[in-house]
């Protein structure tokens, strides 16, 4: 830790990272914050200087002493009953009391009873710091490393277009390269199918020729998958394509457009193309048929054709068409001419915009009535549909040509890219340049600007893929980003597009942890995801969503402080965060004791915290006395060299006052909170190979609070599957040991047992299979480790609750009855009774009344099996490293 100390900035994880976001259930009503004004506040400010005022006095006249020998930084707080007056007082008599005491409580969050002012100005900051930087927005560029593939058969060329073929399912894509290689792709870039354009069809060896000439733009007509590629044959070259078709009829007249060198436009109105683009030829004839734009006229019954000359005076860079309103619009590199709206009809007057250099690439959204232009000036620049005198604002910031940009509209941000592979994020209404990334192409050289074709975007959206993506065309490469589907950032309310799926469809992240929370009733999840979730267990809502929780980084544990009113979580990058439950705010940052994985916390007395992960350390963190927002690790725990291997558990016996922690190799160490130091090493005994990881700890809390029972087996160990039950103050440590899983070869990844009595055992496995063991005669006598049979505890119950592997269980009680909270990798979190009837997924459609057994969702006959009691013997699960 010194060392990290030393050489690195331990909050630099923290300040790199993406920011986070809240979102609350809007049943929690308004938040202080937007109540509040600036004259509630100083009324607030005058009273409490007024009760400290009245204390202060009130307690000078009997003892005669004067205001100074007091002390000045011993301040009273208000308790809960003025508050409310207060409040009233302040704000109005209407204040709602729930509305206030969910104030205090928030403002309260060590459960004090009472609340300074300094605590509000704290928290009050705090909120409002969060807001300003929630409303910053993010790019909606995800920071994953872009998948990147070389063309092979390009040929050194750069591709001209990459266009999507969603039909037949799956997604392909399909590059065109300058020199006519066509190139079939999956959905995962990997090339599927190359071929090449034929030679002149009028050369008696055009079929063993190679196309000679170039290609300059290619695109996709879905209604009758078709990709047309435009070429140099043609007298005037067709510079930019684009087709239209109505997706909702696909039998209706379609649009082919096609800009040429000569500053031209060619519209083709396919009149039935169901039936055929043109006519069909009258004899059979070898090879493609060729059709010219002078005989176009025998085709009238399938095309009409018309051309719309000198539009501008350069070669047309780009053409799109808006079906709303017949326009046609048009970009070129010409200062006099730079983008032209046109009405089909020519009978308006067409909107012309003029700039400097022109255009070399525009998009248009007529949702937002916005123009995003981009050229050979460097510039990015916004226009209104109707105003053509200037633009709305110009981004500056390429060092290069622009090559293409792109609105996003779910996000409001464009998407820019130049010539030196540089790509911008930039938010529309702040105009401000959110990301910027130089992609790294293969075929970049120092010093040298890559070579590229005129059209390197390829933006794609639901539904045609699972997930936003852009894909980007360099040279002879071809690299695809991954995008947000919606607005990243910011915070609010929770509405249900944002609600989990239903009860049978479980597609959300994958869960890594989970617990309960006896004093809110609520049940806190973990997501690989770096999202947190809280829920109600009464009903099974979701009351609050922090997203980006540890940056991009998985959340791997968490745990409650000693009020339950705060959550610790922990991630794979070795940072460590405290929440409060209550609003979702950030109210510390722990250091690092590496940037490796932690992957385990426990809560001592007072909010002292430890923590454990792949540092093979023990640090300590105490937050009850953290004033600040960061708070440094304590590292006086003697654990540096104890664990020879990763520490992937941990335990609290507060009881005995000790801790356990299991690390890869096998070995169980317990330590005395009192020395901070080692005191008992435990490890299985092996037939062969290195001992199996130690996946899960519990110490069972009775036990070890009873006299006649705390020599006995109140720790238990998961290991390959097997659970093994240890004393650690008896004369042995082994008392009992069983596989827990059905299956042979499985493990068991999460423990938990009804601590107040301590009569069953919880277990979860690899296979989502959870089981419920009557513990209340077992680990109570000696096991000798030699017997080759492992006897089990009666199985209770037994259930499949997930597909996939179980990551935490935990038992509680709400009005006098036992449920069991199962969480998996599947994405689920899933609530049950004790005797296995399922009440229901959380974030389901339809929710539940836990104290009204009726509106509990049932479950299928085949996922329950009677509880069976095969004999397993253990060496035969232990598996080496």
């Amino acid at each position: 830790m010194d060392t990290l100390r030393k050489n690195k900035n331990p909050w630099k994880l923290y300040e790199t990272e993406v920011p986070h976001s809240r979102f609350c259930d809007p049943a929690c009503g308004v938040s202080p914050p937007e109540k509040l004004t600036p004259e509630h506040l100083q009324l607030l400010r005058n009273a409490f200087t007024r009760q400290q005022a009245e204390e202060q006095t009130h307690e000078e006249r009997p003892k005669g002493r004067s205001v100074r020998s007091r002390g000045r930084n011993e301040e009273r707080g208000m308790k809960l009953e003025k508050f409310r007056e207060v409040m009233r007082s302040v704000v109005g008599p209407d204040v709602e009391d729930t509305w206030v005491e969910s104030f205090f409580s928030e403002v309260d969050i060590s459960c004090s009873g009472q609340v300074r002012w300094q605590q509000l100005c704290s928290y009050l900051l705090l909120e409002f710091t969060e807001r300003e930087r929630a409303s910053i927005p993010r790019a909606a560029l995800l920071d994953k490393q872009p998948l990147i593939r070389l063309c092979s058969h390009n040929k050194r060329e750069p591709t001209v277009r990459l266009v999507a073929v969603s039909h037949p399912p799956p997604l392909r894509y399909i590059s065109v390269s300058k020199g006519g290689q066509i190139s079939v792709w999956s959905s995962g870039l990997h090339i599927l199918k190359t071929l090449g354009l034929a030679g002149d069809p009028t050369e008696e060896v055009a079929s063993t020729r190679r196309f000679r000439g170039w290609t300059s733009d290619a695109v996709y007509m879905g209604n009758v998958h078709t990709v047309a590629i435009a070429t140099d044959w043609f007298r005037s070259v067709p510079t930019a394509l684009c087709y239209w078709h109505d997706a909702q009829s696909p039998e209706q007249p379609s649009l082919l457009l096609m800009g040429d060198d000569k500053g031209g436009v060619h519209l083709l109105w396919f009149l039935n193309p169901s039936k055929g683009l043109f006519k069909s030829p009258s004899k059979t004839e070898s090879g493609p048929q060729r059709i010219f734009f002078p005989d176009l006229g025998e085709h009238s019954s399938t095309v009409s054709y018309r051309h719309i000359p000198s539009v501008h005076r350069e070669p047309i860079t780009r053409v799109m068409f808006e079906p709303g309103t017949n326009v046609v619009m048009t970009s070129s590199e010409s200062d006099n001419t730079s983008v032209v709206f046109m009405n089909v009809t020519l009978k308006q007057e067409p909107y012309i915009w003029t700039f400097k250099q022109g255009a070399k690439c525009f998009d248009y959204d007529a949702s937002l009535q916005l123009m995003v232009t981009g050229g050979c000036d460097r510039a990015v620049r916004l226009w209104t549909r109707f105003i053509t005198s200037r633009p709305v604002a110009s981004l500056l910031g390429h060092r290069t040509a622009v090559l293409d940009v792109k609105i996003y509209q779910p996000v409001g941000q464009i998407l820019s890219y130049s010539r030196d592979a540089e790509l911008r994020v930039w938010d529309i209404s702040s105009h401000q340049c959110l990301k910027s990334v130089a992609l790294q192409f293969p075929c970049q050289q120092p010093g040298r600007i890559p070579e590229h074709g005129n059209f390197p975007f390829l933006l794609l959206t639901p539904p045609l893929t699972e997930q936003p993506l852009l894909a980007v065309a360099c040279k002879d490469y071809l690299a695809v980003l991954s995008l947000s589907e919606r607005r990243r950032g910011g915070g609010g309310w929770l509405t249900d597009e944002g609600r989990e799926p239903g009860p049978n469809i479980q597609s959300g992240p994958p869960l890594s942890c989970a617990l309960y929370n006896p004093t809110l009733r609520q049940v806190a999840t973990g997501h690989e995801d770096s999202s947190v979730s809280l829920w109600d267990v009464e009903t099974g809502r979701r009351r609050l969503q922090i997203l980006n929780a540890h940056g991009e980084e998985g959340i791997t544990c968490m745990a409650l402080d000693s009020s339950h009113r705060r959550l610790i979580t922990g991630a794979r990058n070795g940072t460590i965060k405290v929440w409060n439950l209550l609003n979702g705010l950030n109210l510390h940052k722990l250091e690092p004791v590496d940037t490796s994985e932690v992957t385990g916390l426990t809560c001592l007395h007072d909010n002292q915290f430890l923590t454990v992960g792949w540092s093979r350390r023990v640090a300590q963190y105490d937050v009850a006395a953290a004033k600040d927002l960061y708070v440094r690790a304590d590292m006086s725990w003697k654990s540096s060299g104890v664990h020879k291997s990763d520490i992937l558990a941990v335990s609290q016996c507060s009881p005995l006052g000790v801790i356990a922690t299991g690390s890869y190799d096998g070995e169980v160490i317990i330590w005395r909170l009192e020395t901070q130091g080692p005191v008992l090493h435990l490890q299985r005994p092996t037939q062969a190979g290195a001992a199996p990881p130690v996946d899960g700890l519990l110490f069972l809390q009775h036990r070890a609070g009873n006299r006649k029972l705390r020599n006995r087996g109140v720790l238990v160990s998961s290991q390959a599957g097997c659970l093994c039950f240890w004393s650690i103050t008896g004369q042995t440590h082994t008392y009992g040991q069983f596989y827990s899983p059905e299956q042979p070869g499985e493990r068991v990844l999460s423990l938990s047992s009804d601590q107040p009595q301590n009569t069953i055992l919880v277990s979860g496995d690899t296979t989502g299979w959870l089981q419920i063991w009557d513990i209340s005669d077992y680990g109570l006598d000696v096991q000798h480790d030699e017997s080759p049979v492992c006897e089990r505890p009666p199985l209770l119950q037994r259930w499949r609750a997930h597909e996939r592997a179980l990551v935490s269980v935990d038992v509680f009680e709400v009005s006098g009855r036992l449920f069991v909270l199962s969480a998996s990798s599947d994405g689920s979190a899933g609530l049950w009774t004790k005797e296995g009837d399922h009440v229901g997924f959380f974030g389901q459609e339809v929710m539940w009344n836990i104290s009204e057994p009726e509106t509990y969702q049932s479950l299928a006959e085949n996922d329950h099996k009677p509880p069976q009691q095969p004999m397993v013997t253990c060496k035969h699960t232990i598996s080496s490293r």
